[in-house]
């Protein structure tokens, strides 16, 4: 028998739980709350929330973080036949009546309306869980909690001193020297000496709100205070210009990478095969499509159809281009003004088709977990996880399609068709069979960029349209049929893409790069990487 059992098989201890009862406020689950607060919650008007918020603010128990929580995410529920309050999570065939916390089956959502709360209700309550973070004994629970606070969120003085002298953990006690020089600032009757202290930790802040406390202090009647300000707000401005040179460059990076994912495929079909296929745009959309609809067969499940999505695009635009190679390409082989014009209309024709079959609006595509948020580096500069992935995710492709070129019987087959194909068919080659599995493995990799832009902006007819001209450009740029070429040169126009939009905007930035390249190329019009030997001469 349980210590519990034992204790209310005592002689007399019902009896002390009665009178318990009656001299405090009814109390179950951990939860007191009062019938005017309850009241407040039963009501349909968004306004008499009030109440029961500084009820529960003020109730440390974990029933009442389980309440706030609830009311936040919209799992608070009032029965429309007896008024009872209740917590029903979303799929839960249980809830969880309130203040009781009595659990019962429960399936009829019919029953029920919403408890709802305005916007900055939904702040206060975030404002309130994450000051009941602040004790937690997990530290990295801890720091997130204090990182989300903002000086007027954190209470009083004496709450973040109380939190500071028992914090052994070094960027929180940071946090939290920030937060009570924030409100050193904001205190009429600081000293002198208050001051200087908070515009020396002020200075090395890394809250929004340091460099426009620091600013009312501009100007002081004390020249010490006012030098200690002025040296502050300098240290911040270095640090946001040099956050903003590193966000740049990420940037850069990121464009580059989507330009790289474009352009492989390119670079194969073109840079190779001497075709300029401008369907290619429209086989890095199938692949996006190929993201979208693999999510409808898997609801639910985004990382799943994601992973799943990457070697399906693949297929599809591998098919696709073996589809296109064979019905068209094959018979405009030597005439590349015509298999411009054809690809040209195969594009539209492929554009129409999705419009048709799917709709001609933009389709969502929902990210997993794991690519979203932040990496932050540094308490000013963070990386965005799904920028950081499709980095990750475009040198993993180019590694891949750089093997298949150099150390494969296929990419052996496609160096010496292009290089000299009379020879090649005598040495027993395959030249058409070999003409096909090259398209398709560029149109491959182009359904792969399709799968990775997904989860950067929304699925549409015109997605590749956005792309096709920019990856002819990396293409030229690096050294047509260079793969060093293609990956440098993506990488340098997004860069430099990047580096000139806030100066000039980003249309007038495009019309600067495609300025500069024709410069470039009538100085070296085989680009950064040409190709050497007697295949280049012809």
């Amino acid at each position: 028998m349980s210590f519990l059992h034992r204790t209310l098989l005592l002689p007399g201890f019902p009896a002390l739980l009665l009178f318990l009862s009656l001299l405090c406020p009814a109390r179950a689950g951990g939860l007191s709350l009062s019938p005017e607060a309850l009241d407040s919650l039963r009501s349909s008007k968004v306004a008499d929330r009030e109440r029961a918020l500084r009820e529960l603010g003020e109730d440390a128990s974990e029933a009442a973080a389980e309440l706030l929580d609830a009311l936040r995410a919209g799992d608070l529920y009032v029965r429309r036949d007896n008024g009872d309050l209740l917590i029903l999570r979303p799929g839960a065939e249980e809830a969880i009546f309130v203040p009781g916390g009595e659990r019962t089956p429960f399936a009829d959502r019919t029953l029920l309306r919403k408890v709802g709360i305005s916007n900055s209700q939904r702040s206060a309550v975030t404002v309130l869980l994450n000051r009941r973070l602040l004790r937690h004994t997990d530290a990295d629970v801890r720091r997130g909690a204090v990182e989300s606070l903002r000086a007027g969120d954190a209470g009083d003085k004496a709450l973040l001193l109380s939190l500071l002298q028992n914090e052994s953990d070094t960027r929180i006690r940071a946090r939290l020297e920030q937060l009570l020089a924030l409100l050193g600032v904001g205190d009429a009757g600081a000293s002198s000496d208050d001051l200087l202290r908070a515009a020396a930790v002020l200075g090395d802040a890394s809250l929004p709100q340091a460099a426009q406390a620091l600013e009312t202090l501009k100007g002081h009647r004390d020249p010490r205070v006012a030098a200690a300000v002025d040296k502050a707000l300098y240290r911040l401005r270095v640090t946001a210009d040099r956050s903003d040179m590193l966000e740049t460059l990420f940037f850069g990076l990121s464009l580059g990478s989507v330009l790289v994912l474009t352009s492989i495929g390119l670079a194969v079909t073109f840079g190779v095969m001497g075709v300029i296929n401008m369907a290619h745009g429209e086989l890095v959309m199938l692949g996006a499509y190929t993201v979208w609809g693999m999510q409808q067969l898997l609801p639910g499940r985004p990382g799943t159809a994601l992973l799943l999505a990457v070697p399906a695009s693949f297929l599809v635009g591998g098919c696709a281009g073996a589809l296109l190679e064979r019905s068209v390409i094959r018979h405009l082989y030597g005439r590349p003004l015509e298999t411009l014009l054809a690809t040209f209309g195969i594009s539209l024709i492929l554009q129409q088709a999705v419009r048709t079959l799917i709709s001609p609006m933009n389709r969502a595509v929902e990210s997993p977990a794991f690519m979203r948020g932040m990496l932050h580096i540094t308490d000013n500069f963070g990386l965005t996880c799904n920028r950081v992935y499709i980095l990750c995710f475009c040198l993993g492709v180019f590694a891949l399609i750089y093997a298949t070129m150099h150390k494969t019987r296929l990419g052996l087959e496609v160096r010496a068709v292009a290089q000299n194909r009379p020879i090649a068919r005598a040495l027993g080659i395959n030249a058409s069979r070999v003409d096909t599995l090259t398209f398709a493995l560029g149109s491959g990799v182009a359904g792969m960029a399709g799968a990775a832009l997904s989860q950067l902006t929304n699925v549409g007819p015109n997605l590749g349209q956005g792309y096709i001209v920019d990856s002819f450009m990396v293409v030229v740029f690096g050294g047509v049929g260079n793969l060093y070429g293609t990956l440098c040169g993506g990488l340098v126009l997004g860069l430099a893409n990047k580096l000139l939009e806030p100066a000039s905007g980003a249309m007038l930035a495009k019309i600067i790069l495609l300025a500069g390249l024709i410069l470039f190329m009538q100085i070296k019009p085989k680009g950064l990487f040409p190709e050497r030997g007697r295949a280049a001469e012809n």
